[in-house]
């Protein structure tokens, strides 16, 4: 796991942690959340949260491919394609749990009017997945 997949997962915790509580990912200082993060409401942390997962999982996915020589035009062209290519690059299971994730993730960072930001519980869920790919992808 490379450091701005760590930070960025970190970030996560900490949009996660502002609401109740800390969640320390494992390994990790989680420091005190700046008073504008305690300001923001709950649904635009889970929100901000989703958002810094999926750039997470982008960044390791990239990382794989480029570990193994994905064309240039994949690792910086759109990520669906680059998700597509990680489908010949990594286990199949690996790559199908990164595309799901990734997909629910988008989900959730898109706002509606007519609907309700991601759960807590969801985020949580998430960030408890992209952890595992990053894993997988980094071996």
């Amino acid at each position: 796991m490379n450091t701005t997949t760590r930070q960025l997962i970190d970030a996560a915790d900490l949009l996660l942690g502002a609401g109740a509580g800390t969640f320390p990912a494992p390994g990790a200082r989680v420091e005190a959340a700046p008073p504008t993060v305690l300001a923001a409401t709950a649904v635009s942390r889970h929100r901000g949260a989703a958002f810094a997962l999926r750039a997470a999982l982008e960044s390791a996915v990239a990382d794989h491919l480029a570990a193994r020589n994905a064309p240039r035009a994949i690792r910086s062209g759109t990520k669906r394609a680059a998700f597509l290519w990680l489908r010949g690059c990594a286990e199949p299971e690996t790559a199908r749990r990164a595309k799901a994730v990734w997909c629910r993730l988008c989900l959730g960072c898109h706002y509606h009017q007519y609907e309700i930001g991601p759960t807590e519980d969801q985020v949580r869920a998430w960030r408890t997945e992209v952890l595992s790919v990053v894993t997988l992808l980094s071996v």
